[in-house]
């Protein structure tokens, strides 16, 4: 199991206010009032995201975030997506005539609250939404989501390259782990916005 690697990023460490949504997926609340998540629902997800995706031949994902830049680019570059960091041009989905339209088959945002735009054309064309989402994001429109910290940076590298190398065993790239030439750390973000 990954679950040193998960504990180490803080994947788990979610936020002290928390959605109703949410709730369900907190294992515990610390003394200093921050939720926990559930590592094997984590873990779980993630190979469930995987599976879910490894059917669909355009992905695009999206980080407005500066912290998951690097992780999008790096998950877009292994399993062959589309990656759209920094803002959101209102269009890319919607807009056949916009310069920069692209028609994916699914979404994967980094975080549904910031990344609206995306999530809202995605809802317009039907497209389905894979979303990471911490305890105080909201569920409503999203077909599929990760509880997972999507505020920090190891935690987008960790998760992001978990899903790369997860969507390559599930397509039949990749046979095992250790065929996927690429670790977490190749995946963070050293600096801001890179």
């Amino acid at each position: 199991m990954a679950y040193d690697q998960y504990l180490s990023a803080g994947m788990h460490i979610g936020m002290k206010q928390q959605t109703k949504d949410m709730k369900r997926f907190v294992y515990k609340v610390r003394d200093d009032g921050l939720a926990v998540l559930d590592l094997q629902t984590i873990d779980k997800r993630i190979k469930a995201t995987a599976n879910f995706l490894k059917d669909y031949k355009k992905i695009m994902v999206v980080s407005r975030k500066s912290i998951g830049y690097k992780p999008v680019k790096m998950f877009a570059d292994a399993v062959g997506a589309k990656p759209i960091i920094g803002r959101f041009l209102p269009g890319t989905i919607t807009n056949p005539s916009f310069r920069g339209y692209y028609g994916p088959d699914v979404l994967v945002v980094t975080d549904p609250s910031v990344d609206r735009q995306a999530v809202i054309e995605a809802m317009k064309m039907r497209i389905p939404i894979v979303s990471l989402v911490d305890t105080f994001n909201e569920l409503t429109c999203l077909d599929l989501v990760i509880p997972l910290n999507n505020k920090g940076r190891k935690s987008l590298a960790t998760f992001y390259w978990m899903l790369a190398k997860e969507l390559l065993k599930s397509k039949g790239v990749i046979k095992e782990d250790g065929e996927f030439k690429f670790t977490a750390d190749n995946f963070e973000s050293k600096e801001e916005g890179r």
